[in-house]
């Protein structure tokens, strides 16, 4: 059995949402990144690191979505902003983008933050429960 740990998440330089304060769980472990050509992103090892999760690339393995206990992004406001948000799984953007595309509506401050780099990604002080 894993030993997983609480991080808080707040937006970055020009970003909207959060903070948003998250903790694996045996079952709900994963870390589901869909980035720019499937590369894993600097913030995921981060997160891993914190955590102790498990990073999962979207666009080559598909994960059930209770599994998945975080989302990383890095879309610039399509689509993809409002997916992970809409089944109300917490969700990083990398870019500093806020309530956009069709799903905008689903893009609300206690689900999603943006604009996030490993400098907004710091272990939880514990004055927060994990969503």
């Amino acid at each position: 059995m894993s030993e997983y740990r609480a991080i808080t998440i707040r937006q970055g330089s020009g970003g909207f949402g959060g903070p948003l304060t998250v903790k694996p769980q045996e079952g709900k472990d994963v870390l589901l990144y869909i980035t720019g050509g499937g590369a894993e992103p600097e913030i995921a090892k981060r997160i891993i690191e914190l955590t102790g999760c498990t990073a999962v690339n979207g666009f080559k393995t598909a994960v059930p979505d209770e599994e998945v206990f975080l989302c990383i992004i890095d879309c610039g406001g399509t689509l993809r902003c409002g997916i992970y948000p809409q089944k109300r799984i917490p969700t990083i953007n990398i870019n500093p983008v806020g309530k956009s595309g069709p799903l905008a509506k689903y893009i609300t401050e206690d689900i999603y933050v943006s604009g996030v780099t490993n400098a907004q990604i710091q272990p939880a002080d514990g004055s927060e429960a994990p969503i």
